[in-house]
This record gives C-alpha cells, sequence and structure tokens, in this order.
C-alpha cells in the first residue's frame, strides 16, 4: 500500500502522484456505497494492481473540501475578479468568500486584467474586509510577483467567473505552462468556460495550485443549514460586532440597535460587503432542515 496525492480526476479515473510518480486508479466500489468519492486534493492510500496502475483504497482525513469544484484539502481559495470585462458582481466573490469561512479555507481575492482597468474601488472593498488582496495584470506582469508570495508554500484553488483570466495568469505565472486561454465574447461580455476538469499542478515558485471551472460551479448545493446557522461569523468583518447587538438573535438586516449596522453606517464595514450578506440572508432564510444535504 503506498500513499499518495490525487492530482486529477477525469472519467471515474483517478490520477495519484505516489512519490513523483503517477498511477492510475479507480476507486473502490465501496466509497460510491457510502456516498463518498475520492476529489482532487485528497491524500489517498493506493493498492497498485500493476505497475502505474491501482485502486484508490482508503481516504485520509481531510482538512476541508467542497462539493463544487470537487476539491479537497486546499489551504486557500484564490478568487480571480475583474473590473474590466466581465465585470464580476461582487456577490459572487462573497458568496464564495462565506462558504470558504464556513469551512475553515482562507481567501485571497485577486483583481486581474488591470492593465484594462485598475480595479482599485473593487480591491479596495476586499481590503477593508481584511483579505489578502492583490492586483494583477497577466498581460503586463503587474502584482505577479506579490500574487506569488502569497501562494507559495501553499495549495491553492483558482476560481473566479469565467473570462477574467485565471489560466492567463497561471500561464503567466508558469511560463510554459500552456493552459488553454480564449477570447472574452463582447456581446456576452463573458469568457468560453476552457477549463473543463479540476487539475492540481505543482509550480517552480513553490506553490500548488488547483485551476477550476468557474464560478458556476459554486452553486446552490453549497448553500445548505449550516451556512444559514453561521452565516454572520462567515462575514469576517462582522465578528467583532456580533455580540454587541443590543437584541439576542439579531438577523443584522434592518433591527435597531444592530452593532453590524451600526458599523456599515459608520464605513468600517463596507456596504457592497453588507448588501451580500442581506443577499444571501435571504436566500437561506426558509431553508430547514428537513430539505438539505448533509454537510461534509
Amino acid at each position: 500500500m503506498s500513499k499518495g496525492r490525487i492530482v486529477k480526476a477525469l472519467s471515474g479515473f483517478y490520477y495519484v502522484d505516489v512519490d513523483g510518480t503517477p498511477v492510475t486508479c479507480r476507486a473502490r466500489g465501496k466509497f460510491r456505497q457510502e456516498g463518498r468519492s475520492p476529489l482532487v486534493g485528497d491524500w489517498v492510500e493506493v493498492r497498485e494492481t500493476e505497475p502505474g496502475s491501482g485502486m484508490v483504497w482508503e481516504i485520509r482525513p481531510r482538512t476541508c473540501a467542497f462539493d463544487r469544484p470537487a476539491v479537497a484539502n486546499v489551504d486557500q481559495l484564490v478568487v480571480i475578479a475583474s473590473a474590466a470585462i466581465p465585470v464580476t458582481d461582487p456577490f459572487l466573490i462573497d458568496r464564495v468568500s462565506a462558504i470558504a469561512a464556513l469551512k475553515g479555507c482562507g481567501v485571497v481575492v485577486c483583481v486581474n486584467k488591470c492593465d484594462l482597468e485598475p480595479g482599485e474601488e473593487l480591491a479596495a472593498i476586499y481590503r477593508a474586509a481584511g483579505f489578502p488582496t492583490v492586483r494583477t495584470s497577466a498581460e503586463t506582469g503587474e502584482g505577479l510577483e506579490e500574487l506569488k508570495a502569497l501562494i507559495t508554500g501553499k495549495l491553492s484553488a483558482f476560481t473566479g467567473n469565467s473570462g477574467v483570466g485565471k489560466s492567463s495568469l497561471l500561464n503567466a505565472i508558469e511560463p510554459g505552462f500552456s493552459l488553454r486561454v480564449d477570447a472574452v465574447s463582447e456581446r456576452l461580455g463573458r469568457g468560453k468556460h476552457t477549463t473543463r476538469h479540476v487539475e492540481l499542478h505543482r509550480l517552480s515558485c513553490g506553490a500548488s495550485v488547483i485551476d477550476t471551472p468557474g464560478f458556476a460551479s459554486f452553486d446552490a448545493g453549497e448553500l445548505d443549514l449550516a451556512l444559514k446557522e453561521r452565516l454572520p461569523e462567515c462575514f469576517v468583518e462582522f465578528r467583532p460586532y456580533l455580540d454587541k447587538c443590543r437584541f439576542v438573535g439579531c438577523s443584522h438586516t434592518r433591527e435597531k440597535g444592530c452593532a453590524v449596522l451600526a458599523a456599515v453606517k459608520a464605513g468600517d464595514i463596507p456596504k457592497s460587503r453588507h448588501r451580500s450578506y442581506v443577499r444571501l440572508y435571504e436566500d437561506l432564510k426558509d431553508l430547514r432542515a428537513w430539505n438539505t444535504r448533509p454537510f461534509p
């Protein structure tokens, strides 16, 4: 039995790095019976059936896991956004960052394409909220060294709405990477999905990254009862104010004496972040335990 890490999952096959040697695996039938699947990023026990082939025999305990995209044990999500075409709706960043906070995963916000549109206003929102934030350009190289410093020594999953330049950034960080890049549609204001599957790559700077499909992957499946119950604390800049509201059980949406609302009014919490919180609160408020999936 050998220990390795799943670096790619495709069409029912799992590609496991075992001490630098690739092993192509199927998963044991027991995982399907238990309602589990191996994920990219998982540390696994592999039983080789022949040289270069084997079975994923056991899945080691995870530090975190996401359903869509299907990844595990990532240290942080690097959320790629843009103030140029396609313009990123801050709500998309806020939804992903709330899910990440729920699962104990860090978040880095990267505003790309700053050669086309500086994106300083968008970046300022997330600096004020306390997220490591960097402005980059895959075309000019601006901010790439700062981004490298934020990902070196960690496993990061790159995500963002299609067309914001995830693959272009990775190609710029690692010359010779040659991930496929397609043009952004002028009519639709968004890019084509060029990332078709989830795959882990190791970079020469000492980082490991997972390139994932776009924000559409973080769909309503992740908006579950656990997020509903812990939503206020998943907005990290709300945390200093949560025990200072006048009323116990404050929803932080419209109540008098709400310390969160007072902080928004004072400019200590970005207004767009609170708007996203309210939108998520409304999406989740009618969720009941009987119509949710078990939290992974």
